[in-house]
């Protein structure tokens, strides 16, 4: 989740709004910033081709992100509201939960408003441009996943209430930035922390490493992660629209208490009740 730690400073920094949000100013960046964008976009593109799920790749054209450089804002958000409501908001970095929450469950969407260095081009902690506009913004313009972003924004600001977002920001993890899907009979990419990251794109699918478990709402809001390397568990739902039904159903304040009591699960764990799913080089 791009939210801030616990210890940020409660109001906006200077230059935002009191929704923490500021101008893109577009024109500020350079040719070099926009070359950045275009060569991740380039292998990124390219790299997820068969990788991704067919809904992101379809947006990517459905709102005509493949054309060079960072996206102006109000060209994004016209075709994007046109698709599902949606807008993509810059804000200058990691935001408060409430805040974040807040503009999801009213269709807005925080993206940083910096790009990554060349030295950053493998990692990068903190959200930037790439990762929120390029991983997050596709899936956007699919219907169900719009209606789900905004249902997550509700929970969010639900869940800090019961004093809980821990446990939704880790349903947050292991679906919106790190979920996989199927489709096509095949393992299929649709988190954004995924899409977004030239490397993970083939270890999430490819490598032996990680433990990828059948998806179970109760194991994922038991389930520590980590976000200082490739994760060391995954995911997988049967399909990715599925997740909106699948909140639209479940009691979360009462999953909250029920889970009170348990104990949380590492990343690494795999427990008896896990269903295991095989990675791509044991189905091929």
């Amino acid at each position: 989740m791009k939210t801030a730690p616990a210890d940020q400073p409660p109001s906006p920094p200077p230059g935002a709004a009191e929704d923490w949000t500021i101008p893109q100013h577009w024109e500020a960046f350079t040719p070099a910033e926009h070359g950045i964008w275009d060569l991740l976009f380039a292998r990124q593109q390219k790299l997820l081709q068969g990788r991704a799920v067919g809904a992101f790749l379809h947006s990517l054209d459905v709102l005509r992100l493949s054309r060079p450089g960072i996206p102006s804002f109000d060209e994004l958000n016209e075709r994007l509201q046109a698709a599902t409501g949606w807008t993509v908001v810059a804000v200058p970095g990691l935001v408060p939960d409430d805040v974040f929450h807040r503009h999801l469950s009213q269709r807005r969407f925080p993206a940083g408003n910096f790009i990554r260095t060349p030295e950053q081009l493998g990692y990068l902690q903190e959200p930037d441009v790439f990762h929120d506009v390029f991983g997050h913004v596709p899936l956007l313009a699919t219907p169900e996943w719009a209606d789900f972003m905004q249902k997550m924004g509700e929970m969010g600001l639900q869940a800090l209430e019961h004093d809980a977002i821990h446990r939704l920001a880790r349903l947050y993890w292991y679906t919106v930035e790190f979920g996989l899907s199927r489709e096509d009979s095949q393992l299929r990419i649709y988190g954004s922390g995924i899409v977004s990251s030239f490397n993970e794109s083939r270890y999430a699918l490819e490598s032996d490493t990680p433990n990828r478990i059948a998806f179970d709402l109760k194991r994922v809001l038991r389930t520590n992660y980590r976000i200082d390397d490739f994760q060391q568990c995954y995911f997988v739902i049967e399909h990715f629209r599925d997740l909106l039904d699948i909140v639209l159903k479940a009691d979360l304040p009462a999953l909250y208490a029920e889970l009170e009591g348990e104990r949380d699960f590492e990343p690494d764990e795999v427990v008896e009740e896990d269903q295991l799913v095989l990675n791509r080089s044991e189905e091929d």
